[in-house]
């Protein structure tokens, strides 16, 4: 009696996340410059045959990457994109100025290399509209400037770009002055509590937000170096006078 061999059934779908998961291993690890198809296929442990199948091009394997943190991006400061267009399009006053700019400050400083990949190219794009994050954000926002809370005369594009680059840009500075997670995580508040300072003196009108008023006008808490660090100890800053 003859035994028959069980074939494994083929799962591309499967194979293409693992690759796509080894991808954003070696982005997060070596950058842009680091990645290669065959390099991916490697790690992902399927043959580099199997990996053109799905991404012929290194390009190809970095846009996929950056969609994909533009998912993650989305879930993490405005919830879960299955959510249906009246919920998703809340009314501008219903939305949580201080949780939307933690939220970024926070996916920023925990995905800093994929979130810069995502951030080039989303702004070297020539339809950024295509991005799911961007699109709603930059909509968001669009809404927002028309609504009474919002100064007049914002720049949408502009000011869209410059708190993104921000949030991005900030735990380059981070990664070289901080040394435990615990500092880290502070001056990601402290990123995220002046971003809101600069929104509520520049973008937002500050009588509509009193309670942010008050949040910006308390100290910040800076810790103190950790052992062996020999930059100097910040100053706390003065409290603002009305």
């Amino acid at each position: 009696m003859t035994e028959k061999r069980t074939r494994r059934k083929r799962d591309p779908e499967r194979t293409r996340e693992a690759i796509l998961e080894a991808a954003r291993e070696v982005l997060a690890q070596d950058g842009k410059e680091g990645v290669s198809v065959v390099q991916v296929a490697r790690r992902a442990g399927v043959n580099r045959g199997t990996a053109y199948q799905h991404f012929q091009t290194r390009e190809q394997l970095i846009e996929a990457t950056a969609s994909w943190v533009s998912d993650k991006l989305y879930t993490a400061v405005f919830g879960d994109p299955a959510l249906d267009r009246e919920k998703r399009e809340q009314p501008v006053d219903a939305l949580d100025v201080e949780a939307v700019n933690g939220n970024l400050a926070a996916f920023a400083m925990e995905n800093p290399e994929l979130g810069r990949i995502w951030l080039f190219e989303v702004l070297s794009s020539k339809l950024p509209a295509n991005d799911p994050f961007w699109r709603h954000y930059e909509s968001t926002f669009k809404r927002f400037a028309k609504s009474a809370l919002a100064q007049p005369g914002i720049d949408v594009e502009v000011v869209s770009v410059l708190l993104l680059s921000g949030a991005f840009i900030w735990p380059v500075w981070v990664r070289a002055h901080a040394r435990t997670a615990k500092e880290r995580q502070q001056m990601m508040k402290r990123y995220a509590r002046e971003i809101l300072r600069l929104t509520l003196h520049g973008t937002l009108r500050p009588e509509k937000y009193p309670e942010l008023e008050a949040l910006v006008r308390e100290p910040a808490v800076v810790s103190e170096p950790s052992r062996g660090s020999k930059r100097p100890r910040a100053s706390k800053p003065s409290t603002p006078r009305s």
